[in-house]
Parts: C-alpha cells; structure tokens; sequence
C-alpha cells in the first residue's frame, strides 16, 4: 500500500511540473486577493491587524477551493483514473495520495507565504507563527474535504459550483477555529484547544474522506 501511495503521489507530482502555470494559479489568486483586500478595507494598522488572520484563512480557503476542480478531471478525461480503480489496487490509497498531493501543491505554498502577508497586514511574530500553525493543521483538512467534492461532482457540468457548495460548509469549523487561535493569542489566552480542535478535525478527515472519496469515484465511473 506505501508503494501505491509513493507511486500514485509522485505521479501527481510530476503531471503538476508539466503544467506549471495551472498548478501556479490557486497561489496567484491567494497573493493577489491578500494583497487588495487591504486596498478596500483602507489602510489602518489596528484595523488590518484586527482582520489579518481572517483575511488569510480565508483566501486560503478560497484558493484551496479554486483547484478542486482539476483534481480528478484529467485522470478522468483520459481514462487513467477508471484504469486505477480497475486495476484491483485499494481506491482509498490512491484517493489519499491524491489529496496529500494536492496539499503539497497547494496548501504548503499556501501555509508557506501566509506569514509573509500576515507580516504586511501588521501582525506580530507571536500571531504570525500562530496562524502559520494553524494553517498547517487547518489546510490538509480542506484537501481531504475537497477530495470528497470533487469525487462526488465528477464528470458533471458546472462542477466548480457544485464543489463549493458542498465543501464550502464543511470546512467552516476549521476556518473558525484556525482565526480563534490567532485572536486568542492576540487577547492573552492559550491557543491549545483550537489547536486540538484543528487536530481532532485533521484526525477525523484523514480517518473518514479517502474512503468516502474512494465510494464517489466508483459511483461517479458506473
């Protein structure tokens, strides 16, 4: 089962060098809306201060859902897809590789230059090592959510739409949280129990989304 997950993994991997500039664009959109939200809201530090670790969570939430689209899309489009669920090798390795793969290409970067917007908007390095945590635990969640979505809306029209919808309320918990470990280190307090919460999310996400992706796809291939 680890060579299938190396294999399955590494495979995504190397198609997302091939296509570069898509891989690229879920990080354009984080960098680009981070960087005007400031422009709308207007330039007060204790007011950017104040909204920072939402403004972030957000658009990382926002960019995580803008690539859900493609995750199976173009194993389905050519037939590889149906060729590894046919092949007898275990659906739920293969549905957890590719989410560990899409977090590596979009999360990590992700988690990786929010502290940089998180500095601009004025935020603290006790509260910028804070948020990035959070994102850490936070972010791989929105990509096991988001394997489901994308399973559940393959092959069919409009299917961005429909992945928001579904993935969209299932990650508020982790949204809610990921901003309250911030504000609660900002107000004085520990941030350990949003920590374990994002955690047990984690934990439960990781137990639970590859098999239900893995029933999707086989529903969404019949």
């Amino acid at each position: 089962m680890s060579d299938l997950f190396i294999a399955v993994y590494a495979r995504d991997l190397r198609l997302a060098m091939r296509r570069r500039i898509e891989a690229m664009l879920p990080i354009v959109f984080f960098i680009v809306a981070a960087s005007l939200f400031p422009l709308g809201v207007g330039p007060e530090p204790q007011m950017l201060q104040q909204i920072a670790p939402g403004v972030v969570w957000v658009c990382a939430l926002l960019a995580t859902m803008l690539s859900l689209t493609s995750l199976y899309a173009s194993d389905y489009a050519d037939g590889s897809l149906e060729q590894m669920l046919l092949s007898g090798e275990s659906a739920v390795i293969v549905a957890a590789a590719k989410a560990a793969a899409h977090w590596t290409l979009t999360g990590l970067p992700l988690v990786v230059c929010a502290p940089l917007f998180g500095l601009l908007l004025g935020m603290d390095s006790a509260s910028l090592a804070v948020l990035t945590l959070s994102l850490l635990l936070g972010t791989p969640t929105l990509s096991l959510l988001g394997s489901v979505g994308a399973a559940l809306t393959l092959g069919l029209r409009s299917a961005g739409m429909l992945i928001v919808l579904l993935v969209l309320p299932l990650s508020i918990p982790a949204l809610i949280f990921g901003t309250g470990a911030v504000v609660a280190v900002e107000g004085g307090q520990s941030a350990m129990a949003h920590y374990s919460i994002l955690g047990a999310l984690l934990i439960l996400t990781a137990l639970t989304a590859p098999p239900a992706t893995a029933a999707a796809l086989r529903i969404s291939l019949e």
